[in-house]
């Protein structure tokens, strides 16, 4: 029975001031502390950490001022939720980060409480704890080669060897031309016997490519947001 209680409703009909600041103060700390699971250990914006810390807010008072109506008031939050991605394309974390919040806010508007909290409570350690496992995180040692090569170079002769000397695993994923089609712009996907690429591994590589530019990236970079 006390689980059923989770999904009463706090908010008394019709509607009361005292009830109205409650469900959005409630909304407002959930929202604070929705933003900081979410924007902890990567990097991202003040301005988007505002805005998810406002979100669950905005929404509820939505949900409320449409008398509770799911469908009406989850179009306008869906509006809402979407104006973020118009023009610039999220990442799947600011994704999970925004329908985190519009749910909270959703709950909030229904006067559920104890709905919204647990949910956060449940979202935030899913969040925290699969983040300290590096839970879908790429191995340290697979990285992204970024290497200019002169035109005159067989590359697909000459690259192989050398990763293979060293004992690295690479797939080609891209050729560009560059320089009026004098130079050649390779991207491989590398697998390293290690974190860090050896100096033997960059000098063989200036070797072949006549020390043109070579560029190591991480593929497991953190989110931004």
């Amino acid at each position: 029975m006390r689980l059923d209680s989770l999904l009463t409703s706090i908010l008394p009909t019709p509607l009361t001031v005292s009830a109205l600041l409650l469900c959005l103060a409630s909304a407002l700390v959930l929202g604070i502390l929705t933003a900081l699971v979410f924007t902890r250990g990567c990097r991202h914006t003040a301005s988007f950490a505002l805005t998810l810390a406002l979100l669950p807010m905005s929404v509820a008072l939505v949900i409320m001022m449409v008398n509770g109506s799911i469908g009406t008031g989850l179009a306008v939050a869906g509006t809402f939720a979407l104006v973020r991605f118009r023009s610039v394309p999220g990442t799947a974390r600011e994704i999970a980060a925004i329908f985190t919040a519009v749910a909270i806010g959703l709950a909030m508007g229904m006067g559920m409480l104890g709905v919204a909290v647990v949910f956060f409570l449940l979202s935030a350690a899913a969040v925290l704890v699969l983040t300290k496992l590096h839970f879908g995180a790429m191995p340290e040692n697979a990285k992204a080669l970024r290497i200019t090569v002169p035109e005159d170079v067989d590359y697909e002769s000459a690259l192989p060897d050398v990763f293979r000397a060293h004992h690295v695993t690479a797939t080609l994923e891209k050729v560009r031309t560059e320089s009026m089609g004098t130079l050649f712009e390779l991207t491989y996907q590398v697998n390293l016997p290690s974190a860090v690429p050896s100096k033997a591994l960059l000098d063989d590589l200036r070797e072949r490519n006549g020390n043109l530019p070579i560029l190591f990236t991480n593929l497991g970079d953190k989110d931004s947001l």
